[in-house]
């Protein structure tokens, strides 16, 4: 039986952590983190990581920042922002930063299954 791919969910708030638990625990391996530093700790002791969802509005840095840093340190690690706000402005920013793709919240199943079959 082949391995899981590990995916990082990155969000401060508890209720998205667990949604996305819900979601992708039967098909992926799931570590988790609730600030942009956490997240950077965790990419860089978890080799296996291949996706992180990454949530854009948090406290200290925004997940437009761990991005970067993100992408800097580990340029294969696919990363989909998450945000409350749908603009394209946002979506210009986050791509700019790294990111492959963006989802807005409240978000369906199987729109965050597909967005992430995409790219594992």
């Amino acid at each position: 039986m082949s391995k899981k791919p590990t995916i990082l969910i990155c969000d401060d708030e508890e209720g998205i952590r667990e949604s996305f638990s819900l979601i992708l625990k039967d098909k992926y391996d799931l570590v988790f983190a609730n600030c942009g530093d956490d997240c950077l700790k965790t990419i860089n002791e978890n080799k296996d990581i291949s996706l992180i969802l990454m949530d854009i509005k948090m406290p200290k840095r925004n997940g437009i920042e761990i991005t970067r840093e993100i992408k800097r340190l580990r340029p294969n690690i696919k990363v989909i922002v998450v945000t409350g706000y749908e603009s394209a402005e946002i979506a210009k920013e986050a791509t700019e930063a790294g990111a492959d793709a963006y989802i807005t919240k409240p978000f369906e199943s199987k729109e965050i299954l597909n967005k992430i079959s995409m790219y594992l």
